[in-house]
C-alpha cells in the first residue's frame, strides 16, 4: 500500500475505491508483494536446488494457491484437506509435501493413495508406516533440534516440550525402526519456529541436520522449514534473507560435497511470502470516549483476525480515509462481544465515524483463522493482480452459517414441561 498524493494506493487502484466497490469488512492482498517475496527468496540462495514449499496454512485461498504455483513455488500442507486444496488448486503430487501432526493413520494412508510426500514426526506412526508399505513408499522424517527459536512462545516448536518431530536423542531409534522396516527415507525436515532474526538459528539447525543425515544414504532433499521475520511496523527488525541466502548455500554446497551428491534444499515460507501483501479494511462504525481511552470501534473483530488477541501480535493500522490529518490516539476494537483490541495507544490520523481503517499485515494467518464466532461472516477477500481488483471469495450470508444444520424441530413436535404434565392427566 503506498501514499500518494495524500491518498493510498494498492497497484494504482486507490483503496477507497476498492471499498466503494467490495464494501467492508474485506481483505485485500497485493499479488505483486508475493511476488516480489518469492524472487527475492530466490534470488538470494545460489548454486543450490532450491525449492520454495508456500505454507498454505498461512492463506490457503485457490486463486492464492494458483498464483505462487505459477511462479514456481510448491506446497507444504498439514491436513489432509490442504492436501486436497493443493490437488484442486493443479499442483502435481510430487509438488506437495504433507507434514501431519497427531493424526489418523487413515489420513496418511489417504495422503500415500493420492502419491504426494509423506513426512512423518513419531516414532510409533514411522514403524505403522513402515509395517504398512516397507520401501514401496518413501517418506521423509521431521526431527526435534531441540532449538527454541521464534517470537512469541506459541509459536516456538523446536523446544524439547514441543509436540512436534523426533527428538534429536531419539535418532538411534528411529534407524533401527528404518533398517528394521526397510523404509525408504528420502528426506529430513525440521522447523523451529516463526519470527527467527537470526541467520545463525536457521545455520545452527542445518547443522544438525547434516549431522544426522550421515545415517541415511537414499536423501534427495533437507528441509529447513521456515520462520522468517518480517516486518511489522517502520524499522522492524525482519530475517536478513540474502545474508542468510549467502551463509546458508555455503553450509548446504560444503555438505553435499561430504555427503557424496547434491541434495535439494527446501524452505517452507508462508508469512514471509504472503503476510505484508495482505490488509484488512475496517469501517469505523463508533468513537467513544471513556477516562481511560478513545475507542475506535470497527466493522471487525477477533473472529476476523485473532492473532493480536491469541499472539499479542502488533499490525500497524492506517486511517485511509484522512491520512494527512494531525495523529491522536485510539484505542482501536473490534464489534463481539469480548475484549477483542486490535492495537491500545495508537497514534492514528484523526478518526471520524464512516473512516476506513487499513490493518496492516494481514495476510498470513488472518483469513484462514477466521471464524463465525458471534455469528458474524466472514469477511469477502480481494486479490489485486496486474492493477486490477478481483474478488477471490464472496463475503458470507446467512445462509453460510446455517447450510450443513440439521433442523429436528421441523418434523419433531416440541413439548414442554407444562404439557407433558397435562397431557398424563
Amino acid at each position: 500500500m503506498e501514499l500518494t498524493n495524500s491518498e493510498y494506493t494498492i497497484q494504482g487502484v486507490p483503496v477507497t475505491q476498492i471499498v466503494e466497490q467490495f464494501q467492508t469488512p474485506v481483505y485485500v492482498y497485493d499479488a505483486d508483494k508475493i511476488i516480489q517475496q518469492i524472487k527475492t527468496l530466490r534470488d538470494s540462495f545460489s548454486g543450490v536446488n532450491l525449492r520454495i514449499k508456500y505454507a498454505m496454512k498461512s492463506l490457503s485461498n485457490l486463486s492464492i494457491l494458483k498464483l505462487v504455483k505459477e511462479y514456481g513455488v510448491d506446497l507444504d500442507c498439514v491436513s489432509i484437506q490442504e492436501v486436497l486444496l493443493g490437488v484442486e488448486a493443479g499442483f502435481p503430487k510430487e509438488r506437495i509435501l504433507f507434514t501431519p501432526n497427531s493424526v489418523s493413520f487413515d489420513e496418511i494412508k489417504e495422503a500415500v493413495s493420492l502419491g504426494v510426500v509423506i513426512n512423518i514426526d513419531n516414532i510409533a506412526v514411522l514403524e505403522h508406516f513402515g509395517d504398512v508399505y516397507g520401501n514401496t513408499v518413501p517418506c521423509a522424517i521431521r526431527i526435534n533440534p531441540h532449538i527454541t527459536a521464534g517470537g512469541n512462545a506459541k509459536i516456538q516448536v523446536g523446544h524439547i516440550g514441543s509436540k512436534f518431530g523426533v527428538s534429536i536423542f531419539q535418532m538411534s531409534h528411529v534407524k533401527k525402526v528404518v533398517e528394521s522396516h526397510n523404509i525408504n527415507v528420502v528426506g529430513l525436515h525440521m522447523h523451529s519456529g516463526s519470527d527467527i532474526l537470526d541467520s545463525e538459528v536457521f545455520l545452527m539447525a542445518a547443522n544438525v541436520m547434516f549431522d544426522c543425515a550421515k545415517d541415511f544414504p537414499n536423501l534427495q532433499f533437507i528441509d529447513m522449514g521456515s520462520g522468517f521475520k518480517v516486518a511489522y511496523k517502520e524499522d522492524d527488525i525482519v530475517t536478513n534473507i540474502p545474508e542468510l541466502g549467502k551463509k546458508m548455500s555455503a553450509a548446504f554446497k560444503e555438505f553435499c560435497k561430504n555427503y557424496g551428491r547434491d541434495l535439494e534444499l527446501w524452505f517452507e515460507p508462508g508469512k514471509y511470502l504472503v503476510s505484508e501483501s495482505g490488509h484488512l479494511l475496517t469501517k469505523v462504525n463508533v468513537l467513544k470516549h471513556s477516562p481511560a481511552a478513545v475507542f475506535a470501534g470497527v466493522d471487525s473483530g477477533l473472529n476476523h483476525l485473532i492473532r493480536p488477541m491469541m499472539y499479542d501480535a502488533y499490525h500497524h493500522i492506517i486511517n485511509v480515509s484522512n491520512p494527512s490529518a494531525p495523529k491522536r490516539v485510539y484505542d482501536v476494537v473490534g464489534y463481539i462481544c469480548e475484549t477483542d483490541t486490535f492495537g491500545y495507544d495508537r497514534k492514528i490520523s484523526e478518526i471520524k465515524v464512516g473512516d476506513i481503517l487499513s490493518i496492516q499485515n494481514a495476510g498470513a494467518y488472518s483469513y484462514s483463522m477466521a471464524s463465525n464466532y458471534n455469528s458474524r461472516f466472514r469477511p469477502a477477500e480481494v486479490l489485486v493482480f496486474n492493477g486490477q481488483p478481483h474478488l477471490i471469495r464472496e463475503r458470507e450470508t446467512l445462509q453460510d452459517l446455517i447450510r450443513g444444520q440439521v433442523d429436528i424441530f421441523s418434523e419433531v413436535e416440541i413439548k414442554t414441561s407444562e404439557e407433558t404434565t397435562t397431557s398424563e392427566k
